[in-house]
This record gives structure tokens, C-alpha cells and sequence, in this order.
């Protein structure tokens, strides 16, 4: 019987403990992996996923250490290897493919040069051959002019390339185990799939054997041989992939697939007459000089919706749509170009210049990334009492009850109100940052993206709460992602950016019914199912394009559009067509377009 390539056994990391002695990240940890198989290792954060992929390259967090336990790649016994010897199979032998692409690059070299650095390195290649080799890989991974795009920077190529060309990196010394730690969170829905069926057949043809970190269980079961599923450091069951997402044996594993399918929540409900709380018209905005009510670099184009008390809209489309400058816009932290943003009837001034620190008090954004948006000099009490002390004149002993009422309001502790954010997990410190904005007492929440750095247990804790606050103190939320499920679930509205402009706007029933904007349906599709058959049934997304790219007023998504009609799109600007509550901008009639498969 032919051992496997990758085989773990009795893997113990430990990290030294509050109270002195040690305390185990990763317990006891063993599989094994055949060779040119994907195992992948599946957990909310904190499970110790990282940590164990890490350790396949000797790779240990400071001040942890490999307490007990052996880890075999191929005939190399990885922890009893020094680190001179394991510097000679990092990036050769064993390659890593991190979350965030840009990250990974240096901004101030080209493309070629760092995708061919690991042959260089390793001596395995001269520069010309390892050029020819690069330019293969980049034909290989389906990227734009595999021939020149080495000489770009990574500031000049898109996310999605950025992460395939991560890829090649990662490849391109022929290595016997690739790991790939969750390298396609931060993508778009239809970036994933291009993504993952690149890194699919590259690690295919390679040969490789391969590690997929991940929280999400869909993009899993598209990956994936067999899954681990780890909970606290400890392996909780580990099967077929199949297996796991078809029968799961254990509940920790069933609650992880209940939270990759986000309940759909009670839509709220409003009377016919009653006054919007937010109202916003023919929005347009962007970055530089505006003239004639247009901006240099046009990003928002027209667009407007009502939010009444309470309710909730998503606000969908991929990376540059146009949402987070929307959010921007209506908070008055970019000017709008021209258009209307009306608060309570209330016509708000454009910018910041002229706004009240009531009405920002009123308007608040909950930014993405909360390491980010927190202080780290803070204590959780000092940053939830500024707000109160800033907007309300709340100080002293009112304030520290105030402080508790709101870590009650977020499900966290008062134990919790002298501990700084770096103290914290990823869902406690986006749990205070949503506090932090709700001891304004707004009436608007703006909430850009707040769970996509978040897995999907703690990120369905979230919306939960986010739901439960606005549904309870009756605040109107936006609700910016581009995971078209979750704002499905969650939102009583909807509304489809591409381009800047509004191509559907509905509520949730009517939604759900269709047909819709080819857009829209492209969106819809990308989602990936938990069915590990999934992307290799996806249907081809290649555009029937009728030019290179959409000018003046013509429909924005006519060089991708598979339902584009030869002597209309191309020749004039689209319709806003109005069908029961439901807003397509599209030539296609909705006849047309349920023909065209748009039902959802």
C-alpha cells in the first residue's frame, strides 16, 4: 500500500499559558493526505486551522512551540528539521498561498520578477528560463497577456489576478505541497469562481498535494477530497468530503453548514403612508473636479431608494461597483456631485461643510475591518464613551452604566470594558464597533461589508444582532456585501450596483420571484452551492460581447452581458423598466428575460 504524502500524527502546539505553565492551540492532532489529493480544514476562527497548515512548513506564532507529535511531507520529517533545512524546502518544496494577495506583493517590483524569485532562489532555473516558465504558468492560471502582464506592478492588475498571480508564485518551483489559506475571502463572488476553478486545475496538473484553509463550506466542497473539521485545536471528524457535507456526525459540524445557510428573516413591515427616514435621489458622485454636476472620475451614477424606520436595504454588486462610496456619500464624508439625501425630509448639506454634528450623530457608518476602525490605545470603555461623551455631553458614573447597557446590548460581557481591542476576537471587536455606533442612538446604520472578515458562525452572530438592534430601536440599515445570499436572508429590500448605477431595485418577495437584471442573475449564479459538483456544472459566464467596452450612455454591463440585444445596446442607453415593485434597467422585457433563464 502506497504511503500518503502528507501525514500528521499526535500534532500538539502549545503557547505559554495566563497563569504560568502552557496551554495546547492545536491537541492532538493527526490525518493524512494522499498524494495530488486536497484535504481541507474547516473551523470558526480560534479553531487552529492556521496554525496547523503553518506548522507543514515548521512555521510556529511566537512564543508557541511544537510540544509533541510528528508532521512527514513527502520523505522530509518536517519537525525534526532545523531552520537551515527548512529554509531549502520553504517556497520549493512546500509553497503557501496567504488570504491577501496584496499583501503578499511588493508594491515597488514587478510581477515577473517576485512570481520568478522562488526558482532563483532555489537555484532551479536561470532567469530566462524561469521568465519562459512564468509566462506558461500565467497562461495556464487563464490571466490577461500571459506575455506581458510580468512587467506590470501589482497596483495595475485586479484583485483576482493579484491572487492568481499569487498562485503562480506559489507553483511555479513545482512543490509538493501547496497551502492555501483562504485565498479567496476577500474576492467578489464572481472573481471566486473564476479563482477557484483557476487554482483547481493548476493544482490538478501540477500533481500537488494540497492544504485549503477555509471557513466557507461551499468554496470547500468545490475544493476539496476530504474535510477536516476542527473546533478549539481539536479534530472533531474528519471524512469524504461528501461525506461530511451530506451526513456530518458530530453537531458542531451540522451548526458550521446551518451557518453557511444563512435563515431567512421576518421582513419587516411598513405602513404604505409612512415617511422614509432616508431618501435619496438621482445620487451622483466621485473623486476630483466637479463640472455641470459631474465629477473627473465618475463612481455613483443616479441612484436613488427610500428607507423607511427599521427597515433594512442591501445594497449588492462586486469590488468597485460603487456601494462603499455610496455609504460615504450619505454619511457626508464624500461630497456628492449633485442629487438629493434627505433625512427625515431634511435636505442634508452635500459634504461635511455645513452638517451638524446632530445629523452625523444621526448617520452612522460601521466600517469592515474593525482592526482597523478601533482604537488600539483604548479600552472598550473609553472607545463606546467618547461617542456618548461627544454627542450626548454622557460622562462619569452615567457613562460607565451607559457602557454596560451597551456591552449587554452586543451579548458581551462587562468583564470585557477594560480590555483593549487587540485583547479581543475578530467577532467581540466587531461586536464593540457596532456598539460604538449604536451609543450615538442614530437613526440610520451604515454597515460596509461588517461579516466578510468574519467566519460564518460568528458572522451569522452578527447579522443576528444587527437584525435584533434595528428591528428593537427601529433603525433604518443599509447593508452593503457583495454575498448576495446573506443580504437575501436578511434584508427587506434590495438594490444591484454595477458600474455605479442602479441596475434592480425590489423588495425581498418580489425579489425572490424574478426574472432579473442579466447582472444581477451572473450574481446569483456565482454563488456556490454545497455540492462538490457545483463548479464543474456552472454554466460558461463568457460574454456575447457586442464591443471592447460600454461609452456614454450605454448600458454599463453590455461588454459582459450574454443577453445583449444587436441594434439596441449598442446603440442606446437602457430603460428603467417597472414591473410590480420591481425596477430593471435593462432593453430586455421581463418576458425576454425569463426566457433567457432569468428566474432565480
Amino acid at each position: 500500500m502506497t504511503s500518503p504524502q502528507v501525514e500528521v500524527s499526535g500534532l500538539t502546539i502549545t503557547v505559554p499559558g495566563i497563569e504560568g505553565g502552557t496551554k495546547a492551540i492545536v491537541d492532538d492532532v493527526s490525518f493524512a493526505i494522499p498524494r495530488g489529493e486536497v484535504l481541507a480544514l474547516i473551523g470558526e476562527s480560534g479553531s487552529g486551522k492556521t496554525t496547523i497548515a503553518l506548522s507543514m512548513m515548521g512555521y510556529t506564532r511566537f512564543g508557541a512551540r511544537i510540544a509533541a507529535g510528528s508532521i512527514r511531507v513527502g520523505d522530509r520529517h518536517i519537525d525534526d528539521m532545523d531552520d537551515g533545512a527548512l529554509a531549502t524546502i520553504r517556497g520549493r518544496d512546500i509553497a503557501y498561498i496567504a488570504q491577501s494577495a496584496a499583501s503578499a506583493f511588493n508594491p515597488s517590483r514587478t510581477i515577473m520578477s517576485q512570481v520568478i524569485e522562488p526558482l532563483l532562489v532555489h537555484k532551479l532555473a536561470d532567469r530566462k528560463a524561469a521568465e519562459a516558465k512564468a509566462v506558461d504558468l500565467f497562461r495556464s492560471l487563464a490571466l490577461p497577456s500571459p506575455e506581458t502582464i510580468g512587467a506590470r506592478y501589482p497596483h495595475q492588475v485586479s484583485g483576482g489576478q493579484l491572487q492568481r498571480l499569487m498562485a503562480a508564485m506559489a507553483l511555479i518551483t513545482g512543490p509538493e505541497l501547496v497551502i492555501l489559506d483562504e485565498p479567496t475571502t476577500a474576492l467578489d463572488v464572481t472573481t471566486q469562481v473564476d479563482v477557484l476553478k483557476t487554482f483547481k486545475t493548476a493544482i490538478a496538473l501540477s500533481g500537488a498535494t494540497a492544504i485549503y484553509v477555509s471557513h466557507d463550506l461551499a468554496v470547500v466542497a468545490q475544493m476539496a477530497d476530504r474535510i477536516a473539521v476542527l473546533k478549539d485545536g481539536r479534530l472533531c471528524e474528519e471524512n469524504a468530503a461528501a461525506s461530511i457535507l451530506k451526513n456530518p456526525k458530530t453537531d458542531y459540524t451540522r451548526t458550521l453548514l446551518a451557518a453557511a445557510r444563512p435563515a431567512e428573516r421576518p421582513r419587516t413591515t411598513q405602513e404604505e403612508s409612512a415617511t422614509p427616514v432616508l431618501a435619496v435621489s438621482d445620487l451622483v458622485a466621485g473623486y476630483g473636479r466637479v463640472r455641470d454636476g459631474r465629477p473627473a472620475v465618475p463612481v455613483v451614477h443616479r441612484v436613488g431608494f427610500e428607507l423607511a424606520r427599521g427597515e433594512a436595504l442591501g445594497v449588492i454588486g462586486e469590488s468597485g461597483s460603487g456601494k462603499s462610496t455610496l455609504a460615504r456619500v450619505i454619511a457626508g464624508l464624500l461630497p456628492r456631485a449633485s442629487g438629493s439625501v434627505r433625512l427625515d425630509g431634511e435636505e442634508l448639506p452635500y459634504g461635511m461643510a455645513g452638517r451638524t454634528r446632530d445629523h452625523f450623530r444621526r448617520i452612522q457608518l460601521v466600517f469592515q475591518n474593525a482592526d482597523t476602525a478601533l482604537n488600539p490605545a483604548h479600552t472598550v470603555s473609553q472607545t463606546l464613551s467618547r461617542p456618548l461623551a461627544f454627542y450626548h455631553g454622557v460622562t462619569g458614573g452615567e457613562a460607565r452604566a451607559r457602557v454596560s447597557e451597551l456591552l449587554d446590548l452586543i451579548r458581551l460581557p462587562g468583564s470585557i470594558a477594560g480590555r483593549y481591542s487587540q485583547e479581543l476576537s475578530g467577532g467581540q471587536k466587531q461586536r464593540v464597533n457596532l456598539a460604538r455606533a449604536i451609543a450615538a442612538q442614530p437613526d440610520v446604520l451604515l454597515c460596509d461589508e461588517v461579516t466578510s472578515a468574519l467566519d460564518t458562525v460568528v458572522g451569522e452572530a452578527i447579522l443576528e444582532l444587527i437584525d435584533e438592534l434595528r428591528r428593537e430601536l427601529g433603525i433604518a440599515t443599509l447593508f452593503i456585501s457583495h454575498d448576495i445570499s446573506t443580504v437575501r436572508a436578511f434584508c427587506d429590500k434590495l438594490l444591484v450596483l454595477y458600474a455605479g448605477t442602479a441596475v434592480e431595485q425590489a423588495g425581498r418577495d418580489r425579489f425572490a420571484l424574478g426574472p432579473h437584471h442579466p447582472y444581477t442573475q451572473l450574481l446569483l449564479d456565482s454563488v456556490p452551492e454545497m455540492d462538490p459538483t457545483w463548479l464543474e456544472r456552472r454554466r460558461s459566464q463568457a460574454p456575447a460581447a457586442l464591443s471592447e467596452k460600454a461609452s456614454g450612455d450605454l448600458c454599463a454591463f453590455l461588454p459582459r452581458c450574454p443577453a445583449a440585444l444587436e441594434g439596441s445596446c449598442d446603440r442606446v442607453g437602457p430603460p428603467s423598466r417597472e414591473d410590480a415593485g420591481q425596477s430593471v434597467l435593462c432593453h430586455r422585457t421581463p418576458a425576454d428575460l425569463h426566457r433567457a433563464g432569468g428566474n432565480a
